[in-house]
């Protein structure tokens, strides 16, 4: 197996900073590892982090809150378990109220940041 990338390590740092019951973005994560644009790549960070129980990668969602790194998570309902554990109601595989549980790794605070979330009209 090849060992993780630079990129990944990267990742992982800011993802081990997540507090538990919050939930960040996949997006909010590469702009803060100065990697804007670069999602998808934190997203196969996280799948590739399975082994690895320093990484809370069940703390990383979409950009709306939707759980869509629930299959990489050795069964359907693990990623959802794990942070209703820490006290985040899901809801039809969504962080319920996810702007109050969003963590903004760029100002590593307790309060959610508008910058990586979602415009609701």
């Amino acid at each position: 197996m090849k060992p993780p990338s630079d990129f990944f390590e990267r990742v992982y740092a800011v993802v081990r900073r997540i507090p538990p019951g919050r939930v960040t973005s996949y997006g909010a994560v590469a702009c803060a590892i100065g990697a804007a644009g670069a999602a998808r790549t934190v997203g196969y960070a996280m799948n590739a982090s399975q082994n690895d129980p320093t990484v809370p990668a069940h703390r990383v969602v979409n950009r709306v809150g939707l759980l869509t790194g629930k299959f990489h998570f050795g069964g359907l309902q693990a990623m959802q378990q794990q942070l209703e554990e820490e006290g985040i109601e899901i809801k039809n595989d969504a962080v319920v109220h996810f702007q109050r549980h969003f963590w903004d790794p760029m100002t590593d605070d307790s309060e959610a940041s508008a910058p990586f979330l979602p415009h609701r009209k």
